[in-house]
Parts: C-alpha cells; structure tokens; sequence
C-alpha cells in the first residue's frame, strides 16, 4: 500500500519591515523600501 504524502510545501514566514511595515521574506532585502539590517542598499523606484 502506498504512504500518504506528508512531506506538504509551506510558505515561506514573513516579517513585517522596521522601516516601511511591508512584508518581506526574513534575512532579505525589502522588496517596498530596499532596506537591509537599518541600511538602504537598493535604490526602490516608483512604476514599474
């Protein structure tokens, strides 16, 4: 008989962002504002 599938995907944890209050995956740059660890290290435009 075949097992039941229990290794299930899960999303990643989120953090909420000191600087902006966006989301943003732990341990990475803020996608809103480009801040990393209190510094700015992308430059974010507006538009797309």
């Amino acid at each position: 008989m075949r097992r039941a599938y229990n290794s299930v995907l899960t999303l990643p944890q989120l953090s909420e962002c000191p600087q902006c209050a966006a989301p943003y995956v732990p341990h990475r740059v803020c996608p809103a504002c480009g801040y990393y660890k209190g510094r700015q290290v992308l430059s974010v435009t507006a538009g797309g």
